[in-house]
């Protein structure tokens, strides 16, 4: 079997949760004698040398457009519904914020795909984007799709819900890479670091973390680097950060361990979170997780994380300290390694191709 993973232009130069989903499962599905080509959006594809072709981040319609049409190949859908709304609307500075007040969530993205455009950051290679917009054009792209392959059941109700579609679909675990993150014993914990591994950006809302810990007892590690556009947002991060914050560019996940076996919290107070990959790595690795109550996260960490108000830097705060003097869940570690791996995400993934493949 062939496959063409096909993921949005940036996703190498800018690298998010979504480079580590599409390595990490190219990874192990190759282990199952699968053929695995990773593409972006804006190279040529010859889509005949293909069984399947596997798009990612159907929020970025216009990337995937050009490529449904004119071949009869049959394409699945990793969706990564994400909504921004909520940052964009409330949260968001500058012009764009008092704009997007007035905008739905669809809205949104489709003037931040048409001002990517216009400044000459993204190429848009589908004129009927423009034409038919945000809502109209992720509804063409799922319609056609032989199977979506959502992260969690709430991201597939919230798909279903938005575009009054129901649509065959098999739920693919996000994970871990259980030969980097291994289950060991007691690992040395100091309960006054604190770590954030994530990309540095306003939705993943670090400032709030920051100064929910500046002039505390905790030191803060924050482990990332900036996304494009948002290099205004790293730079009120590090003038509203104490002696206390500590700031790291992106690193390998392998050299992550030590910071996981150390930290005691890792906190992703983000607006919105498919998952948060890190949370997973780090609970692995015996953290106590601190997230935010947005997104589908709770399908992943039920009870077993510390919740926090992401607007609240009180909130957040309140949440790190409760989590300094817990301790952690074995069982949900052990869940993780039975659940939650990408060897079980590419074995999913798997069974869906081949039911397309036979459709």
């Amino acid at each position: 079997m062939k496959v063409a993973f096909i993921t949005r232009s940036t996703i190498f130069t800018s690298p998010g949760g979504d480079t580590i989903q599409v390595l990490k499962t190219a990874k192990y599905l190759r282990r199952l004698n699968v053929s695995i080509d990773i593409k972006l959006t804006h190279e040529k594809v010859n889509y005949s040398d293909y069984d399947l072709l596997h798009f990612f981040n159907v929020i970025r319609p216009a990337d995937i457009l050009p490529h449904i049409r004119g071949h009869h190949v049959p394409f699945v859908v990793t969706p990564l519904l994400i909504d921004y709304s909520e940052f964009d609307k409330k949260y968001r500075g500058g012009i764009a914020g008092k704009i997007f007040r007035f905008f739905s969530a669809e809205q949104i993205e489709y003037a931040k795909t048409v001002a990517r455009w216009l400044k000459g950051q993204q190429e848009l290679r589908s004129c009927s984007y423009l034409i038919n917009g945000q809502h109209h054009s992720v509804k063409k792209i799922i319609k056609k799709a032989a199977f979506l392959l959502p992260n969690s059941q709430m991201e597939y109700e919230q798909i279903a819900f938005r575009y009054s579609m129901e649509l065959p679909y098999m739920i693919i675990p996000n994970g871990i890479d259980e030969e980097i993150f291994k289950m060991k014993g007691e690992n040395k914990k100091d309960e006054k670091m604190i770590l954030c591994v994530a990309r540095m950006e306003g939705l993943k809302n670090q400032l709030n973390l920051i100064k929910a810990l500046k002039d505390s007892s905790f030191q803060l590690y924050v482990i990332g680097n900036y996304s494009i556009n948002q290099k205004r947002y790293y730079d009120q991060c590090r003038k509203a950060a104490g002696p206390n914050a500590h700031f790291i560019s992106y690193i390998p996940q392998i050299q992550l361990i030590k910071y996981y076996q150390r930290a005691k919290v890792h906190v992703l107070p983000s607006w919105f979170e498919t998952c948060g990959l890190s949370s997973l790595e780090a609970a692995s690795m015996g953290c106590n997780v601190v997230i935010a109550h947005k997104g589908y996260v709770r399908e992943y960490f039920n009870d077993n994380a510390f919740y926090c108000d992401p607007s609240s830097p009180s909130s957040i705060k309140a949440a790190v300290e409760k989590a300094a003097i817990a301790l952690p869940s074995k069982e949900f570690q052990q869940k993780i390694f039975s659940h939650f791996t990408w060897q079980t995400a590419a074995d999913v993934t798997y069974q869906a191709y081949k039911k397309c493949i036979l459709l």
